[in-house]
């Protein structure tokens, strides 16, 4: 089962709807395509604010502030 796929069912405005259909429509893909997009984009994007607080977590502690501060740690 090589192309197995998950249907999902979601509700929307209708206005939202109309936009979804005519932007896929635009772009030549699906509806489907496009939400799939959407949601790699939207989970990227999760991830990097992870990685940007943990950065943010990791200067705090190691007191860095600029990028000398950086020069100093990494010798």
């Amino acid at each position: 089962m090589l192309n197995q796929r998950s249907i999902i069912n979601i509700s929307m405005p209708p206005a939202m709807a109309k936009r979804i259909k005519k932007m896929a429509e635009d772009d030549n893909r699906t509806t489907s395509e496009l939400l799939r997009e959407a949601f790699r984009v939207y989970e990227s994007n999760k991830d990097w604010a992870r990685i940007r607080a943990m950065g943010r977590e990791t200067a705090r502690r190691m007191n860095i502030k600029t990028y000398e501060d950086i020069e100093r740690i990494a010798g």
